[in-house]
């Protein structure tokens, strides 16, 4: 069987050379669909995958990516979700990484995988999925609903619900280099580890064609959405490096060091943004509500001014120090509830805190004035 899959992309492969795009597209369509019809998901995995990459690599001419973008869809759509693929374990976990290892040394020699280490329902973290994302152009079109599709698997088949990290963090990555990020921000977020640094290195590049007052600004961007998620470790590991590489590449930014016998604190005259941030960091790793509110209430001019922090910041509040939230519902209506459904009617209440990333918000303004 492998054998005769191998002959198969094979001779699809030679078509793709010649420039045949479409015939090779709709006879590697066809003959997957006889191994879907036949539950053989291996087969037309191997099929798929194979045939894709190959298109994709032809780029885009005569259309030959998108039909590479079509098979890599109908490989998650009609191969990983009806087959019930799962996750396989990813960094975090032993045999994650080692069956991490043992797909790229079957990748990288062209040997099919062990039985044991891949049981049938079982593929390597995502490791196909995020192989074929890098193939793809960055103009090609159907790479946005393959990432969705892929996505929408892992968080199906996987342990978290909003998707695998690993799959997140290679996703963010490919637009960061795109130069896209506000789409990258949306997946590093959710991504590893490593995310955080590939974050804070997009804002800071973002940052660098903006006017210097605006550090603040793509900071917050940096720390923000991993405080609302309660990923404070990479909060705070995105906040070190922007402001290690900010200070690096300027010298005479005029940064004072404070120390305690507790914590040692970066001062920025004249980015009064960014110190709120390092201090809210403190903050919330201390877990002081009053210390919360005094840096809210100082810093207010230049919260107003930043512009993205106002729906944040209510929930950080909620999330890190139990301070509640103020409902937002009309007293008349919210009377007429208890009266006529006995109480309990919530409707004005905001979400629960941590359930979602705050809004897209606008380019940063140039214009904010200096503390």
């Amino acid at each position: 069987m492998t054998s005769r899959i191998d002959k198969t992309i094979s001779r699809q492969r030679e078509k793709i050379a010649s420039g045949a795009y479409y015939e090779a597209h709709q006879q590697l369509r066809v003959i997957a669909a006889r191994y879907i019809k036949q539950s053989n998901y291996d087969a037309a995995a191997e099929i798929l995958a194979g045939g894709a990459t190959a298109l994709l690599r032809a780029g885009l001419q005569q259309g030959a990516s998108a039909s590479g973008g079509d098979l890599a869809i109908m490989l998650v759509a009609e191969v990983y979700v009806k087959a019930g693929w799962e996750i396989a374990g990813g960094d975090d976990d032993a045999e994650g990484r080692a069956r991490k290892s043992e797909f790229e040394t079957a990748y990288l020699t062209n040997r099919p995988l062990s039985s044991e280490m891949f049981p049938a329902n079982k593929v390597p973290s995502a490791e196909r999925l995020i192989e074929l994302l890098r193939e793809f152009p960055s103009e090609e079109p159907t790479r946005k609903r393959f990432i969705q599709e892929a996505i929408g698997w892992s968080g199906r088949f996987g342990p978290a619900e909003r998707g695998d990290p690993e799959l997140h963090h290679a996703v963010g990555s490919v637009y960061a280099e795109d130069q896209e990020p506000y789409e990258a921000e949306k997946h590093l977020v959710l991504g590893t580890s490593e995310s955080a640094e590939t974050l804070a290195k997009l804002e800071y590049e973002w940052y660098t064609n903006d006017e210097p007052h605006t550090a603040g600004i793509y900071a917050a961007r940096a720390v923000i959405p991993f405080l609302l998620i309660g990923n404070l470790r990479s909060a705070n590991k995105s906040f070190l490096i922007f402001t290690s590489r900010l200070s690096s590449a300027n010298p005479t930014l005029g940064v004072q060091e404070i120390s305690s016998a507790t914590s040692d604190v970066r001062v920025y005259p004249v980015l009064p943004l960014v110190n709120f941030l390092n201090l809210l960091l403190l903050a919330i790793q201390r877990g002081s509500a009053d210390l919360f509110k005094q840096l809210t209430a100082h810093y207010a001019t230049q919260i107003r001014e930043a512009g993205i922090l106002d729906d944040a910041l209510p929930q950080i509040g909620e999330q890190y120090f139990a301070i509640n939230i103020p409902r937002q519902g009309n007293p008349l209506l919210d009377m007429m509830g208890s009266m006529l459904f006995g109480g309990g009617q919530d409707s004005g209440r905001r979400p629960a805190p941590g359930r979602a990333l705050p809004r897209k918000v606008e380019a940063p303004p140039s214009n904010m004035e200096l503390d």
